[in-house]
């Protein structure tokens, strides 16, 4: 039997429903159980984030956006923002509207302290995918027990069947020429808030 034979033959039996499945290891590296906080705020300043830390988050969003336009997902902590921001509810807001506001204000998943990694999965907090890219300025709200150390202890919270985003930094691509250029997918600015407090809901 040739390898062409070998190749063929496990397809045949996987699309039969014959081949046995694999053992996948599970034993990943998992990282410490309590997450270094310190550590997330170093990988989110090496993506060039601007990390806020404080618990007054209405306060932190006033000096972000000043007096600006933003688009928040339905589910979103009203006493969140500041009485001079004026919110835009997405509630199927059209394209060109989310695009024109001056930022975008979310809550967050998980956020991962060894890679800098925040991850939203569309709850009604963090709402659409499209809120979080089309906008020029996206502001997070991430607090302490959101926080784990590793990847894999990440993806123990996550749902797989949500529609995940995982987003290390603003966005930014490189040309040919590896010349850096900021906001192709997404947001060029992001800022994180950091709460020291636990979500109050």
């Amino acid at each position: 039997m040739n390898s062409r034979d070998l190749i063929l033959g496990r397809i045949r039996a996987a699309i039969a429903g014959d081949a046995p499945l694999p053992t996948v290891p599970r034993d990943y590296r998992r990282g410490a159980e309590q997450p270094d906080l310190d550590l997330l705020v170093e990988r989110l300043a090496d993506y060039g984030v601007v990390v806020h830390r404080t618990n007054d988050v209405a306060a932190a969003i006033a000096a972000i956006l000043g007096t600006g336009q933003v688009v928040v997902p339905p589910g979103l902590p009203p006493h969140w923002l500041p009485s001079g921001v004026r919110a835009l509810v997405d509630d199927g807001l059209p394209t060109d509207r989310v695009a024109a506001a001056d930022g975008v204000v979310t809550a967050v998943a998980v956020a991962v302290a060894e890679t800098g990694t925040i991850v939203l999965d569309a709850t009604p907090d963090q709402g659409r995918r499209l809120i979080s890219l089309l906008p020029d300025l996206h502001v997070c709200v991430v607090h302490p027990e959101q926080v784990v150390s590793s990847v894999p202890r990440a993806l123990d919270r996550l749902d797989p069947h949500r529609p995940l985003t995982w987003i290390s930094g603003p966005s930014a691509t490189s040309d040919i020429e590896l010349d850096r250029v900021a906001g192709v997918h997404g947001p060029r600015t992001l800022h994180v808030i950091l709460t020291e407090a636990p979500h109050d809901h």
